[in-house]
């Protein structure tokens, strides 16, 4: 018996000698991490989900170690380094590390989001150059943007005066400017149901994933097995079989109405199915195929709603919880706009003090807890430290978004902190909501025309109050991660 207790005893210290020094002896400093779940749980004991990150860049510095299970990674936590590291030396740092979990999502390695090398890059090159044919960051797409704001406008009109549900209102804009680039229509009123439908599911998806028991089985599998049901398994099954099964029907619908002989695109699900026939008389079946359209459409969907929407609905509960920043804002827009006519783009330079609150509302909202996981191509040095070919990185931008020594008193909304001693726009690099270096988000020119066009727009012609039951909440301590703000306001017409 004191021989099995003896031989135990030391093959856990062998153990934990294994996990707290030598696995960690040649790797920058940080958390000590717990056996089996690494400090995933600092995530959330307290939130928000970012907090750790910003405690941990002041105790170990710019650069450290970060465990998720029994899997290290290094922390970027500087703008400055950023720059080193994944803008100067972006090959080093260009590829996303595999998530078994998202490979089971997407039945394999599909997509732009999570994809590397050659099929990653003729990918986002496609995109970019189909985007543009399609008026990407040019006129034709503002005046699809200014489509929507006007739509935005007639949807608010109806209810002026009365409570009424601001979000959902700019949710149905932005979903019918990315499906207008996608596949080419925009969800009018024969197609609410549709839009409902993918609604419900993106409402669905964000409670279900951000729940506590999927966020442990995503973080440590190990512990699944003990889970009740539904798993992940069961939620990722359900969750993709819906939202795949409407971009394959677009899809199929697309190949049978386009004209593949004709060299005008009126989306980008035309043009994809246009090279994927093309390469397939090339005797190549497999780069463009269409279980990689439905990942891309579901890539550009998802990313092109989701964090525009949780921006604007940011934005209008921190303006309401702020006094004084709605009021500088309608002044300089009677400044600057005669009448009541729609501002575009044209008008952006004229309006520093809007411009300065979109920036504060997108660093303060700042809906990425944690960077995407990256990881590193090629043996090299971090700060020093000689980091292993294949060893995960991440660019940690909430952390940059809320350092004191460039934003001070970083949880404060405050926009004159972008506006200089002339009343000009300033220029922040450190502001860095679309990540940084080769990864950094395809669709930031879309994203930032929707928010200027759709907020300028609105605060024109606007005055928003709180609904009776008071403004949104801006805490973001209740929940894993940033999560949408739903909220009822009141808005009074102010041309």
């Amino acid at each position: 018996m004191i021989f099995i207790l003896v031989l135990l005893s030391t093959l856990l210290l062998i153990y934990l000698f294994h996990l707290l020094y030598w696995k960690r002896r040649n790797l920058p400093p940080g958390p000590t991490p717990l056996p089996k779940f690494g400090n995933w749980l600092s995530m959330v004991f307290p939130m928000p989900g970012y907090e750790c990150f910003r405690r941990w860049t002041k105790k170990y510095g710019d650069v450290y170690t970060f465990w998720l299970e029994s899997e290290p990674y290094i922390i970027i936590g500087s703008y400055e380094r950023m720059k080193e590291t994944f803008i100067r030396d972006g090959d080093t740092y260009v590829n996303k590390k595999f998530n078994e979990v998202i490979a089971s999502f997407r039945d394999g390695q599909y997509g732009v989001v999570d994809t590397n090398g050659e099929f990653w890059s003729t990918h986002r090159r496609f995109t970019l150059s189909n985007f543009r044919d399609l008026g990407f960051g040019k006129d034709l797409m503002q005046q699809k943007i200014l489509i929507e704001v006007q739509e935005i406008i007639r949807k608010f009109d109806e209810n002026v005066g009365e409570e009424q549900n601001v979000p959902k209102v700019f949710n149905k804009a932005v979903a019918n400017v990315i499906n207008q680039l996608i596949f080419g229509y925009r969800f009018d009123d024969e197609k609410e149901k549709e839009f409902q439908k993918l609604m419900d599911l993106l409402e669905y998806q964000q409670k279900a994933f951000t729940s506590w028991k999927i966020i442990v089985e995503c973080v440590v599998p190990f512990l699944s097995r003990f889970m009740p049901k539904p798993t992940v398994a069961d939620l990722i099954e359900e969750y993709k079989t819906s939202f795949y099964g409407f971009f394959n029907r677009q899809i199929e619908e697309h190949r049978l109405k386009i004209d593949f002989d004709s060299e005008e695109n009126e989306s980008y699900a035309e043009s994809y199915l246009k090279e994927q026939r093309k390469r397939e008389a090339d005797g190549d079946k497999e780069t463009f195929s269409t279980q990689q359209l439905s990942n891309m459409c579901m890539d550009l969907w998802l990313a092109g709603l989701g964090t525009t929407t949780l921006t604007l609905g940011w934005s209008m509960a921190y303006v309401m919880n702020t006094p004084g920043v709605q009021e500088k804002m309608h002044e300089e827009l009677d400044r600057v706009i005669e009448s009541d006519r729609l501002i575009s783009t044209s008008d952006k330079n004229d309006l520093p003090y809007m411009q300065a609150v979109i920036n504060e509302c997108q660093r303060c909202a700042n809906i990425v807890p944690i960077n995407l996981f990256h990881e590193t191509t090629r043996d090299t040095v971090i700060a020093g430290y000689p980091i292993e070919k294949g060893t995960g990185v991440i660019a940690q931008i909430s952390t940059v978004m809320l350092d004191e020594t460039i934003f001070p008193d970083p949880y404060k909304f405050n926009p004159d902190r972008f506006i200089d001693e002339h009343g000009k726009l300033k220029k922040v690099e450190e502001l860095c909501p679309f990540s940084v270096g080769k990864r950094q988000c395809l669709g930031e020119g879309l994203a930032r025309m929707e928010l200027f066009l759709m907020l300028a727009n609105f605060f024109h012609r606007y005055e928003i109050s709180p609904s009776s039951t008071g403004p949104p909440s801006i805490d973001k301590t209740q929940a894993l991660g940033v999560t949408p703000r739903e909220f009822d306001a009141v808005l009074t017409k102010r041309h």
